[in-house]
């Protein structure tokens, strides 16, 4: 999809950045109920990840295991969800929010990308248990889809959303697949190669993770929104409206 076409489809907000896991700091714990509170409440686009449970849950997560943000070890896909409720909290004091607390919460106030975590090839019914969720979202511009497994986003097809394939300097076997789907979703360390800078002419791209403004601006020429930490919002909404 072209560059134009791809930003028709989407809701502007996204073009001033996307706080990563939500606005998260030392108060709020990364892809929390409060650090996405804190997002919506400086009317910041968000992202966060979803993973499935042992009982086909979905609840919101960046790693497989629950022990970097809570202090406790546990594979999410070996729990059932009353099995995180009841033993696992996040170091904020929260609890590891499902997708449809983060639907509620936001009630589509702000934009939100939302990362597909496939895990053990799981693509396929991670993809079908997230197609349930579809009806809930009331404008499709307010929703992004993005995924390192190019295999998770093409069910997906043709449902009105803007999906992202997420590439890595490490895993730049996936580039190939960027034709299937509508954007891409860079690792910064990517905007060496002139075959990214000429991809990102004319299709919508989207870069990761810009955490100082060092970074922001040497992904700036290249890019149309970044996803960021530790960064003031308003300091990356300033430099992408430039």
């Amino acid at each position: 999809m072209t560059k134009k076409n791809c930003l028709s489809k989407i809701n502007p907000v996204f073009l001033n950045g996307i706080a990563h896991r939500g606005l998260h700091n030392d108060k709020f714990t990364e892809n929390g109920l409060k650090a996405f509170e804190n997002a919506i409440n400086h009317g910041v686009a968000f992202e966060f990840d979803i993973h499935l449970t042992k009982d086909n849950e979905l609840v919101v997560c960046h790693d497989e295991d629950l022990v970097r943000t809570t202090g406790k070890n546990g594979i999410i896909e070996d729990l059932t969800l009353k099995e995180i409720r009841d033993n696992y909290r996040l170091l904020d004091g929260g609890v590891i929010p499902t997708l449809q607390e983060v639907i509620d919460l936001n009630q589509e106030r702000v934009p939100m990308v939302i990362e597909l975590k496939v895990f053990r090839k799981n693509y396929k019914p991670l993809a079908k248990k997230f197609k349930e969720y579809f009806p809930q979202f009331k404008d499709k511009k307010n929703i992004l889809i993005i995924s390192f497994d190019p295999r998770s986003l093409w069910p997906l097809a043709h449902k009105g959303f803007i999906r992202s394939l997420l590439v890595a300097k490490s895993d730049e076997y996936t580039w190939p697949f960027r034709l299937t789907v509508e954007s891409v979703d860079l690792d910064q360390q990517l905007f060496e190669e002139e075959r990214v800078k000429r991809y990102s002419k004319n299709h919508f791209t989207n870069v990761w993770t810009i955490e100082n403004e060092e970074q922001l601006d040497k992904a700036f020429p290249y890019v149309d929104t970044v996803t960021f930490q530790y960064i003031d919002p308003e300091v990356v909404k300033q430099k992408l409206q430039k």
